[in-house]
This record gives C-alpha cells, structure tokens and sequence, in this order.
C-alpha cells in the first residue's frame, strides 16, 4: 500500500508545535509534471551510472511500498522535526 498521509510535526522557537498533514494522492497529482522531468533524469542518471533502469524502479517502488508506518525524528537543542508516513 503506498502512503496516503504524511504528518509533519516541528517546533517553534517559543516552544510550541506546529503539525501539517500533507496528502499525498493531490501532492504527486500537481507535481507530476515535474515528477516526468525527474523520471527522465533518473533514466539518463541510470543510463550514465550504468544500472538497469528497471532493478533502480523496483527499487524505488520497494521503498515506496516500505514507506508507511516510517517515523523520521530530527532532535537537536531546540530543534525538533518529526516526519510522520501513513
């Protein structure tokens, strides 16, 4: 199952939170025209590199598919960041 939301927690320099919930369905939807661009440039990265452009996708795809449930947890004096995938 890909994601469908991500949570972004971080906090202010007063010492409260700030939280987004980004969707990631209408995200990738008015990204994708770039997203094109990128898959062009990871095809020719591939191609440069020499790596099978189709073991880099099922790649991706496995990191994707991995990706719900991943907490990423930033915390460095009164620097905090919490990313959140569901």
């Amino acid at each position: 199952m890909i994601p469908q939301l991500v949570t972004v927690r971080y906090r202010l320099r007063d010492g409260r939170f700030r939280r987004w919930w980004i969707p990631v369905v209408p995200v990738v939807l008015l990204l994708s025209p770039l997203l094109l661009l990128a898959v062009v440039g990871g095809v020719i990265a591939c191609l440069i590199f020499k790596i099978s452009p189709l073991g880099a996708l099922a790649g991706v795809g496995r990191v994707m598919w991995a990706m719900p449930g991943a907490r990423f947890e930033i915390v460095e004096g009164r620097t905090a960041f919490l990313v959140s995938v569901r």
